[in-house]
């Protein structure tokens, strides 16, 4: 006996607004199950990794802090991802975007550099993950080589240069050795929105993404074309539109909001280059991207309840003594969740016996 699955022909709409919460729900239920086996009590990791972040102001702020890298990443997967197109490197494009936009902190610091180097850095961060993003996307449109390895693959090359720049050319003289650059100047720094608070001006480009891209998906013909072309190829190349450019449009605005991700985390957060500046946010991105269902608003509040996983995570690292890896299990769990409740919301499950009767 086996079972299959089949279309449904009609999807209740209310099942699939609920979907991402059944899946939500049950991703918690296991991770608890994986606590309580570890010999904690799944109450107190609730506690720790929900209740304690969502009531307290300095936890609310570092919320809205990791959920703005995501958001910003994840909203430029959904070009790609709406497109059938499967950017899965965003994590060396948010690299390369922090990169790009250093190069020009560095290379002003000490000098008396005005305004213009922080907007600069912005544009270096978006140019510099555009164009990493196009590399795939040459790759396919020409040679045909298939999307997914090269992004893939190209992340561990953004990060061994990273690396070298972190503890070679960039390294700072007077850092005893440690692998990291100067600290930026002031005026290479992202400055916060409130001058007591931690949220910067970061947060306010993810919001502002989030609405252009929301008008762009849905009231534009660029919005129609890539829906179309993700839905039926065929039919788009009817139509006129180039599968060429469209590839090489959402991976250039894939890649570019990456960059600046990449280069608002750095300026806004940490101040300097290090060999790890992130903590898998392009990666978690495609969860965030997912959980969301590609629509805007709803990547906004999957960015926020994958970002207090982080901060739970590290929470529960101190009081619970729980691996931070379990954090990023969580999120693995949470994307497999997703898929499982959108599959069983489209298609309907069937057994079929050997003779083939159900």
């Amino acid at each position: 006996m086996r079972f299959e699955l089949t279309p449904r022909a009609n999807v209740s709409p209310v099942a699939r607004a609920l979907a991402p919460v059944a899946a939500f729900i049950t991703s918690f239920l296991i991770a608890g199950l994986v606590i309580w086996l570890m010999g904690r009590s799944p109450i107190a990791a609730f506690e720790v990794y929900v209740t304690q972040p969502l009531t307290d102001p300095w936890s609310l702020q570092e919320l809205i802090v990791k959920a703005t890298p995501l958001a910003l990443i994840a909203i430029g997967l959904s070009y790609c991802f709406r497109a059938n197109l499967w950017n899965i490197g965003a994590e060396g494009q948010y690299v390369m975007g922090a990169i790009f936009g250093s190069w020009l902190a560095l290379a002003t610091h000490g000098t008396e550099a005005g305004f213009w180097v922080l907007p600069a850095m912005l544009c270096l961060g978006i140019i510099g993950g555009a164009l990493y993003g196009l590399i795939p996307a040459f790759l396919k449109t020409r040679f045909g080589v298939n999307e997914i390895l090269t992004s893939l693959m190209l992340v561990y090359v953004a990060q061994l240069i990273l690396d070298y720049l972190a503890r070679g050319p960039w390294r700072d003289p007077k850092g005893f050795n440690f692998p990291q650059s100067v600290t930026f100047d002031p005026a290479a720094t992202l400055p916060p929105i409130l001058e007591t608070g931690r949220v910067h001006y970061g947060a306010l480009f993810a919001l502002t993404a989030i609405l252009v891209t929301a008008i762009i998906l849905g009231r534009t013909l660029f919005g129609y074309r890539l829906k179309l072309t993700g839905d039926a190829p065929r039919a788009a190349q009817f139509a006129g539109f180039s599968a060429r450019s469209t590839t090489l449009a959402v991976f250039a605005i894939s890649g570019g909001l990456a960059g600046l991700a990449g280069i608002v985390e750095v300026s806004g957060q940490i101040g300097q280059i290090q060999p790890s500046i992130s903590p898998g946010y392009g990666f978690t991105a495609i969860t965030v991207a997912f959980l969301g269902r590609l629509n805007p608003i709803g990547i906004l509040v999957a960015a926020l309840v994958v970002a207090l996983t982080f901060i739970g995570g590290e929470s529960a690292q101190i009081l619970l003594r729980l691996p931070l890896d379990l954090t990023q299990a969580f999120q693995g769990i949470l994307l497999l969740c997703v898929l499982a409740a959108d599959a069983l919301v489209s298609y309907r499950v069937r057994f079929v016996t050997r003779g083939g009767g159900k």
